[in-house]
């Protein structure tokens, strides 16, 4: 198997060189992250055996969302989260995409689009809802946003995860309702053509609220799918997946060679694995490109799957006595460390063990931080951040900001 953080070592100058432009510190940061996962540089932690006195020392994950070495157990956890909340209705999953001609828009404000995206998948969900005739009510829903296409070519798109049901407030009080499949429309929420038409029309409007420039020309109808997904749990499966652990898995990076990488993909349409060919600089743009701006939450709950609404969602279980424990079979529990002496679990005694060697978190050699700025011609806002912040960038070991020498590199 071919691991990320060797095609980064390799390709690492030609990608510097080839996308110095496109670079924004939270793509040097999950590169650095990426390299020094799991590696000797990195933080250690002690364990010792329960049964025997053998110890020994086991080198931190980084912990980065787009690491696909890292983050299964918050994965799970956020599935288990998830499934806890079902409630006894038919879920659906639907799918908003954009057009490509908005894709350099997207990328170039990725925070003003990506939230609007968001928010107005969402707004256009609950109007459809308060004026479907079954409904009449707030609905709640798990919208997830991907950028990525299976080719790991840049598509924004948000997956939102919905039950046909909502909660409707009249004068008797709350009342919930459930969408009831009519003759011959078995699996049927809403229109798709109408949900694209209504998105279209709250995008463009918030994209031109937020002051940003519309493309000079773009598609009058935009794509939404929208399918039945039965109770919920694989689709929610599939969104988790893709949620922490990257864009792509080691495993399917087939090939290394003459300066190429072979990766494999199922094709969304035929179900089929197939393989794309690119160049090694090529394929850590591919991989990168996905980073999202530090801080911004991808996945989120709206309605009354909102994490607010717990006692509501408990009340809603236990008066239509639905138990949700059957689906958390799907959750997987993390696995113990196990003594290599005698085969006991092993205990955690000590975590974040500094290391001795250094690394500067913006490097691909050691302390390059030195020399980084100077050698490859990154763009403005990436090099003047490295200057800035690469003398508290946090690796094994820190070095001083008063060091001589970090001192004589950033002047």
């Amino acid at each position: 198997m071919i691991r990320l953080a060797t095609l980064i070592d390799t390709f690492a100058t030609d990608f510097l060189t080839q996308y110095s432009s496109r670079l924004l510190p939270e793509h040097l940061q999950a590169m650095a992250a990426i390299k020094r996962c799991r590696t000797e540089s990195s933080l250690k932690m002690q364990v010792q055996c329960t049964e025997c006195p053998h110890q020994h020392l086991v080198p931190h994950s980084c912990g980065h969302r787009y690491c696909p070495n890292c983050q299964n157990h918050e994965s799970q956890q956020w599935l288990e989260r998830q499934l806890k909340k079902q409630v006894p209705a038919e879920y659906f999953l639907l799918t908003f995409t954009v057009p490509f001609e908005f894709r350099a828009l997207a990328f170039a404000h990725q925070r003003v689009v990506f939230d609007l995206m968001l928010r107005c998948t969402w707004a256009t969900v609950r109007t459809f809802s308060q004026n479907d005739r079954q409904l009449q009510g707030a609905p709640g829903g798990i919208a997830v946003l991907h950028t990525n296409s299976r080719r790991l070519d840049f598509h924004p798109h948000v997956h939102l995860v919905m039950p046909a049901a909502a909660i409707a407030v009249d004068g008797k009080g709350k009342r919930w309702r459930t969408k009831r499949p009519g003759k011959g429309k078995k699996g049927y929420l809403f229109n798709h053509e109408a949900l694209a038409t209504v998105f279209r029309a709250k995008l463009l409007a918030g994209i031109a609220a937020a002051g940003l420039t519309l493309p000079g020309h773009y598609p009058a109808t935009w794509v939404v799918d929208c399918k039945s997904v039965g109770t919920g749990e694989k689709a929610l499966i599939y969104l988790g997946r893709y949620l922490y652990r990257g864009v792509i898995r080691e495993e399917d990076i087939l090939s290394c060679q003459d300066g190429n990488v072979c990766f494999r993909y199922c094709h969304a349409k035929t179900g089929r694995m197939e393989q794309r060919t690119v160049s090694g600089a090529e394929f850590l743009w591919l991989v990168l490109q996905h980073v999202l701006p530090k801080g911004f939450r991808r996945a989120r709950n709206f309605g009354f799957l909102h994490p607010n609404c717990k006692r509501l969602i408990t009340l809603l279980q236990v008066v239509l006595q639905f138990d949700p424990g059957r689906a958390l079979a799907w959750v997987r529990t993390r696995a113990p460390m196990l003594c290599t002496c005698c085969g006991a679990v092993m205990a955690i005694v000590k975590t974040r063990l500094r290391s001795s060697a250094r690394w500067c978190a913006g490097s691909f050699l050691p302390c390059a931080c030195r020399v980084w700025p100077r050698v490859f011609p990154l763009g403005q806002r990436s090099n003047i951040w490295i200057r800035k912040h690469c003398a508290s960038l946090y690796n094994s070991g820190k070095t001083s900001p008063k060091s001589p020498s970090l001192q004589s590199a950033l002047a």
